[in-house]
């Protein structure tokens, strides 16, 4: 299983297919991914435990255990904890690529800001 430790927190692939992947990312408190978009895949985030604050398009909301979001391809998101517990994720990803280097940043709290 693919692992990999971030500034933010954690994820692991738990699904890695033609069609689709699938994670589960652990956002540790305090933690926040890049403002961000993708060019070849949607996401489908379903929040299992924490609350997560959520950006689309420069929209925030808050959303608890049990919500599903759905972000489009190119749409500007990201994702924080600003709760004292782990917020955690099951992302899939749809779409026809899920490469890592398909993350445009466009603010990032890690100095990780795309030069595109």
């Amino acid at each position: 299983m693919e692992h990999d430790v971030r500034p933010w927190g954690e994820y692991w692939v738990l699904e890695d297919k033609d069609s689709h992947k699938v994670k589960r990312i652990e956002v540790k408190p305090g933690g926040r991914l890049s403002y961000q978009y993708h060019h070849h895949r949607s996401e489908v985030w379903t929040i299992i435990s924490g609350t997560a604050t959520v950006t689309i398009e420069g929209e925030t909301q808050k959303h608890g255990p049990g919500v599903v979001v759905k972000i489009d391809v190119l749409a500007k998101h990201r994702v924080a904890n600003e709760g004292q517990e782990p917020l955690v994720i099951i992302e899939v990803q749809l779409g026809t690529y899920f490469g890592e280097d398909d993350i445009i940043r466009l603010d990032d709290d890690y100095a990780r800001v795309d030069k595109n």
